[in-house]
């Protein structure tokens, strides 16, 4: 593959940093470089780069966050990794988001990997557009962080490699994370402002707001809903 997948791993709070250097070795492995450490306890990085054999330089280039929004800002499908299920969520196995992560090109893609205890929250999940899970054998279902990020790595590899090659046609540039939440912030005015949200919020917005995350706007789609939304939220607002 001559251009890099359009990827980015991140992994929110890694406590290990065996853990982390053996992710970086696992992206050298399938030519993946673009990751974010979020709100990362590491300390001493000497273990890292232990593990990162060869790989020392993706080590030394993960992006620094301090919040998954952050992290995953420029990023058109965001996929968190949990057996959980979420309403209102696809559930998709570590072969088919690789195969639409690929179709999705080149729109970013971020692949988000919670702690070593906890894995993702309640909060982490519902953050992300859809969800995946390796299917592990129920006896033991809980991989360790870095093997989990590795088969995913190398399943967005093999679906690159498998790919036709072909002339694909021009896409429009896919609205950004930040932008489908400032969609979401205005939408969530103009039902307030409305009196479609006479009380608690409780999921409306984020359901409403899910069916055009699904729709994979493009941003100049976005950034028409967001003018749309704010000159309705500024008429209600007189």
């Amino acid at each position: 593959m001559s251009a890099p997948l359009p990827i980015r791993i991140v992994l929110l709070r890694p406590r290990s940093a065996e853990n982390v250097g053996a992710v970086a070795r696992a992206m050298k492995n399938f030519g993946l470089a673009d990751w974010a450490l979020v709100a990362s306890a590491m300390g001493d990085l000497g273990p890292a780069r232990r593990m990162a054999v060869h790989a020392g330089d993706v080590l030394e280039d993960a992006r620094r966050c301090d919040t998954l929004a952050e992290a995953v800002a420029d990023c058109a499908w965001v996929v968190g990794t949990t057996p959980r299920r979420v309403p209102g969520r696809r559930h998709l196995g570590p072969a088919d988001l690789a195969r639409e992560a690929l179709a999705r090109a080149p729109a970013r893609t971020a692949i988000v990997f919670g702690d070593e205890r906890s894995g993702l929250s309640n909060a982490d999940a519902l953050r992300c557009h859809d969800l995946s899970a390796i299917p592990a054998d129920a006896a033991q279902p809980s991989l360790n962080l870095a093997q989990a990020a590795l088969l995913y790595c190398w399943s967005l590899r093999e679906a690159a490699l498998s790919a036709a090659p072909h002339a694909a046609a021009p896409r429009a540039a896919a609205a950004t994370d930040s932008e489908l939440a400032l969609v979401e912030d205005r939408l969530r005015g103009v039902l307030r402002g409305g009196g479609f949200l006479a009380g608690p919020e409780r999921h409306a917005v984020r359901d409403l707001a899910g069916t055009l995350r699904r729709a994979r706007l493009s941003r100049r789609e976005a950034r028409l809903w967001i003018a749309a939304l704010s000159r309705i939220s500024h008429s209600l607002g007189r």
